[in-house]
């Protein structure tokens, strides 16, 4: 994920839909997001996600419906989500939520394909892989 720099775009305003299931972002540089609470947690920074290096990734499955129910600001710089699964790990800064925001279309396609290859459902539970 190429940096933003130090005059990167910062939120202006960050609304938390629940009935859509979508995280809106607007950045000081007028760009705007609507980011789904799925993607956000299947792409979490985390590294119960991410693992702790190159080829550990866990696949997420199951996370179709989950909620964002709660969210608590990192300093100036990032939010900590707290998702109904119970995934509390992951620090979004700024930076992160504006890559998934500008990458949506890619990311989505790039996790369909992730799951075609390991012959997995979208909606599986995560212990179904195990």
């Amino acid at each position: 994920m190429p940096s933003l720099g130090a005059s990167a775009p910062h939120p202006t305003s960050i609304t938390v839909h629940q009935r859509s299931r979508v995280l809106e972002i607007s950045f000081s540089d007028d760009a705007y997001f609507r980011i789904p609470f799925e993607l956000m947690r299947v792409y979490s920074p985390s590294a119960e996600v991410r693992g702790h290096g190159p080829g550990q990734e866990v696949l997420q499955t199951g996370k179709r419906d989950v909620e964002l129910t709660g969210i608590e600001p990192v300093g100036n710089y990032a939010i900590q989500p707290t998702f109904s699964d119970g995934h509390a790990s992951g620090l979004f800064s700024w930076e992160y939520l504006y890559f998934l925001g500008t990458k949506q279309d890619e990311l989505w396609r790039r996790y369909e394909q992730r799951l075609a290859s390991a012959g997995i459902s979208r909606d599986a539970p995560m212990d179904a892989e195990a």
